[in-house]
C-alpha cells in the first residue's frame, strides 16, 4: 500500500474527538474586540469561540470580523465581540467522521469546527488539526 494510500486510510478513520484541539480558549460576549484580537495575535488563532459562562457557543469571532470592525471604524477598546461575531456557528459532535469535517469546511469555506456535547463547547478541530493527524510529522521545535 502506497504511503498516500494509508493516510487516507487513516484519517478517514478518524472521528472530530481524535484530532480536536483542547482545552478550548474562549471569550465571553462582553469581552472588547481588542482584547480578543490581542490574545488571537498572541495566542495564534484565527478565530475565537465566544461562549456564555456555561460553555454554550454564542458565536464566533474570526481575523475577518476583526477586519470588517476595523473598516468600519468602531472603537476596539469599547465595541464587544458580541456585536461583531457570527452568531450562526456551525459545528459538530464528537463522534463526527473527519471525513465530514472535511467535507463541511470546504462547502462552508470556514477554517474551524467547534466540537460541542449537550450543548457546551469542548474542543476545536481546524483545518491544520486535520493536516497535522493526516501526515503525521515527525519535526521538532527547538529553542
Amino acid at each position: 500500500m502506497a504511503v498516500n494510500s494509508i493516510a487516507a486510510t487513516t484519517i478517514n478513520t478518524l472521528n472530530a474527538r481524535d484530532v480536536m484541539n483542547t482545552p478550548v480558549v474562549a471569550a465571553l460576549p462582553k469581552a472588547s474586540v481588542r482584547e480578543v484580537a490581542t490574545y488571537m495575535l498572541l495566542g495564534g488563532f484565527s478565530g475565537l469561540p465566544i461562549v456564555d459562562e456555561d460553555g454554550t457557543i454564542l458565536g464566533i469571532v474570526t481575523e475577518l470580523d476583526i477586519l470588517r470592525t476595523l473598516r468600519a471604524r468602531k472603537p476596539l477598546d469599547t465595541t464587544s465581540v458580541s456585536e461583531i461575531m457570527t452568531p450562526e456557528v456551525i459545528s459538530v459532535e464528537p463522534s463526527t467522521p473527519v471525513d465530514q469535517i472535511m467535507r463541511t469546511l470546504d462547502s462552508e469555506h470556514i477554517q474551524r469546527l467547534p466540537v460541542v456535547k449537550d450543548e457546551r463547547i469542548i474542543g476545536v478541530v481546524s483545518r491544520p488539526d486535520i493536516m497535522r493527524a493526516a501526515v503525521n510529522p515527525q519535526l521538532k521545535r527547538l529553542g
